[in-house]
């Protein structure tokens, strides 16, 4: 064949390949950010502005482990209702522990550990309980809520640390450390989840349960695992919260919930289970924050926000169906 053939033939592949709805479905979190920043851009040319594209992914960094968390859930064909509290209680027993004077890092490790007990308690409930995963995560959700309420007294916690302001708002150039840390845990999740017999497991579990347990994997502890690594993730985004906003709110933030769940079903993995990426729910993470940064500033009132964010989640579930 020739070159000009082997050419001809290239070509003939991709405009089939651009024809073809499953490819847009593949890859619409992507094209949507592409779209995305060329519109806002037009429409407002600070949009790109390096200050700017610092804010949008420092406002991204919580989200993207949150959602690396939830990806996990969701490969085994569940869900996590209860991320956003858990992330609440890991920030109050942070704030707790260290306005005793526990330091910031028996605080942090702390915060970590509470959100992995968290997410432990949900995954044994749900694997050895045989409790559908969305009624005991639901629970959870109420139940972490109510904890950090007790534990807070309903009161934030003011947290004043050297460190902590330099984690906020230092970086290298437009990249804050809070956007490293999301970037070293998206690269350490998706080995993870493609390079390690443990990743394997969960995509299998995801695929078919009951053929797993066939072969040999034990899908119960799957399931623990997965859930918590989903609160480890959790008492992670705890501590950059606090780190942000200097203090400990003990009102959880139903929109890192509504978000994570978003951003995982935009980035394309599967709803029903056995198929996931790491990069999808990243890239969705970062369209979301892209959206309601553009929106905001072109002046747009955040009553709108909300529901342009569920059209375009409601858009990205539709072309899922498309996906091979």
């Amino acid at each position: 064949m020739t070159t000009a053939a082997v050419a001809e033939h290239r070509t003939r592949t991709w405009t089939n390949r651009l024809k073809d709805v499953s490819f847009w479905a593949e890859w619409a979190a992507a094209v949507g950010l592409v779209l995305l920043v060329i519109v806002f851009q037009i429409l407002n040319p600070t949009f790109l502005s390096s200050g700017n594209i610092s804010s949008m992914l420092v406002a991204a960094a919580i989200l993207i482990i949150l959602a690396v968390g939830q990806t996990f859930v969701v490969a085994t064909g569940g869900i996590d209702l209860s991320v956003a509290s858990m992330m609440t209680l890991g920030a109050v027993a942070f704030g707790q522990a260290y306005s005793h004077g526990a330091g910031l890092l028996w605080s942090a490790l702390l915060a970590v550990a509470v959100g992995a007990a968290t997410g432990f308690v949900n995954g044994f409930v749900i694997a050895r309980g045989r409790i559908t995963d969305f009624i005991v995560t639901l629970g959870m959700l109420s139940a972490a809520s109510g904890a950090a309420l007790i534990l807070a007294d309903g009161k934030p916690v003011t947290i004043i640390d050297t460190f902590l302001l330099k984690l906020s708002t230092g970086g290298i150039g437009i990249f804050g450390w809070t956007v490293i840390i999301a970037a070293v845990v998206a690269l350490i999740a998706h080995g993870l989840l493609f390079w390690t017999r443990f990743g394997t497991h969960v995509l299998a579990t995801g695929g078919s349960r009951e053929a797993a347990n066939a072969t040999g994997i034990n899908t119960a502890r799957v399931k623990i695992a997965v859930y918590a690594i989903s609160g480890l993730l959790a008492g992670l985004g705890a501590i950059l919260l606090v780190a942000r906003v200097g203090a400990a709110e003990p009102a959880s933030n139903t929109s890192f919930l509504l978000n994570s769940v978003a951003a995982v079903v935009l980035g394309g993995v599967s709803l029903l289970g056995g198929r996931a990426t790491i990069a999808g729910p990243v890239i969705g993470a970062l369209l979301l924050t892209a959206l309601t940064n553009g929106l905001t500033l072109l002046g747009v009132s955040q009553f709108y926000q909300p529901l342009a964010v569920g059209f375009v989640v409601v858009l990205a579930a539709l072309l899922t169906r498309f996906q091979k």
